[in-house]
């Protein structure tokens, strides 16, 4: 069975830093596009943040470009979402999906290989 393990979620203050990171199995995450989601109480799940297979490509919603870098190190099974300057309403359950596709611009999520999500509080 394929685990796929979010950690690095918190609490911090407006305009703090927080470093999500992703680990699954090699088998899984090589080859493969990986995007970061995130779902607000009572909104949609979202797609945050994704990456291609090799790493070179990368797309982000309009609301974290310049803030959120997500990153990949297949040597180590992980990925890694970097949070700078947030804010409130980027408070939100983190989910890492791996196994994905990419459709030219973005990830296609695999609908199996999610994780169990990290809270994250960005306090005002």
């Amino acid at each position: 069975q394929v685990r796929v393990v979010e950690s690095g979620g918190g609490l911090v203050q407006t305009g703090g830093s927080l470093t999500l990171s992703c680990g699954s199995s090699a088998r899984i995450l090589m080859r493969n596009a990986m995007a970061w989601f995130r779902q607000a109480p009572g909104k949609e799940r979202e797609l945050v943040a994704a990456i291609d297979w090799s790493g070179s490509k990368t797309s982000y919603v309009d609301s974290v470009k310049g803030g959120f870098t997500i990153s990949r190190l297949d040597a180590q099974n992980t990925a890694s979402l970097q949070m700078k300057s947030l804010k409130p309403e980027e408070t939100a359950v983190y989910y890492c999906n791996v196994g994905g596709s990419w459709n030219g611009t973005t990830c296609v999520p695999d609908r199996t290989f999610w994780g169990q999500g990290t809270q994250v509080t960005v306090s005002s």
